[in-house]
């Protein structure tokens, strides 16, 4: 229900907004933290969300990349607050890395929202005020689940769940919901890093597949992963089924053509825009910001795909 009920408020704020003849003055100052850096094409989409509600909504936005080093996250944490930002949003990719320097900006009264990555505890793991983006918990164990129906896993089994960066929250939930569908029916899952860089994760993956032939599954755990997927396959001779995460052009033309089954979107415009719009809105109407789920509706198979193939890098 809150989120229904936030979603009112901010739509008639947006309509208001759009109806207006002048923009709003950029009176409240906001810094958006990304943990990783500006090469990974996902987060386009969360800078685009964020940088339309800050036109929308009268923000002077500031947009930092951490480079995946938690020390530079904090830093920049710690700089965003001394500047005396009202609000920052910042992607909680470790569910420990984060917590003093979240908790000394929300004391120093910095409204802080977390989105795409978020403490594994929830708002009871970390002083961050709401977070917007997926469940990837739930996430994970939905696409277990749609896998083990559609191609007839079973006990004994075993599936490969690579994982970019094995520590990061990401990975852990998403990875821990896959392994949850797979526990249930007594199949074993096997990982292993991968990194970002594209082409080194499709070696690694392909490598795998060669050396474990009677391997059942390809989970992809994020949009790295899940863009190589399908390569890796073809590169080790291989049919199995594969299900990941996120959006981009390969995803998308892997799910088209039968490589790919289904990938679980996230949404990552809202992931940019809500964080700026909630700032915004507690900042001028003291309005509570709250959690957005980002992942609803988020399986998309080849019956859903084709409709986000032209929005993807804008706003999907």
């Amino acid at each position: 229900m809150r989120n229904k009920s936030f979603r009112k408020v901010l739509g008639a704020a947006l309509g208001a907004t759009l109806l207006s003849t002048a923009a709003y003055a950029a009176d409240v100052k906001a810094t958006m933290i990304i943990y990783l850096d500006p090469s990974v094409q996902f987060f386009n989409p969360v800078v685009k969300g964020a940088q339309d509600a800050a036109a929308q909504f009268g923000v002077d936005l500031d947009v930092q990349y951490a480079n995946n080093d938690p020390v530079r996250q904090n830093d920049l944490i710690e700089a965003a607050t001394a500047a005396g930002v009202d609000g920052i949003a910042v992607a909680i990719s470790s569910s420990d890395a984060f917590d003093k320097s979240i908790c000394d900006a929300t004391k120093a009264g910095v409204v802080v929202i977390g989105f795409n990555n978020d403490d594994l505890e929830g708002a009871k793991g970390n002083c961050r005020q709401a977070y917007v983006g997926m469940n990837e918990f739930a996430s994970g164990y939905e696409l277990g689940q749609r896998m083990i129906e559609k191609f007839g896993l079973k006990e004994g089994d075993v599936v490969f769940n690579p994982r970019e960066i094995p520590e990061a929250s990401f990975a852990v939930a998403r990875g821990g919901g896959i392994e949850k569908a797979m526990g249930e029916k007594g199949i074993k899952v096997e990982t292993v890093k991968t990194g970002l860089d594209l082409a080194e994760a499709q070696n690694i993956m392909a490598q795998f597949l060669i050396a474990n032939p009677n391997t059942k599954a390809l989970f992809g755990t994020g949009s790295v992963t899940s863009t190589v997927g399908a390569g890796a396959i073809k590169d080790a001779g291989v049919e199995i089924p594969f299900g990941g995460f996120d959006l981009a052009v390969e995803i998308v033309n892997a799910v088209e053509s039968g490589a790919m089954f289904a990938t679980m979107d996230q949404q990552p415009y809202l992931q940019g825009f809500y964080p700026i719009a909630q700032i915004a809105l507690a900042k001028k109407y003291g309005l509570t910001p709250t959690d957005v789920d980002t992942g609803q509706g988020a399986f998309l198979d080849k019956d859903r795909i084709g409709a986000v193939k032209p929005m993807i890098g804008t706003y999907r």
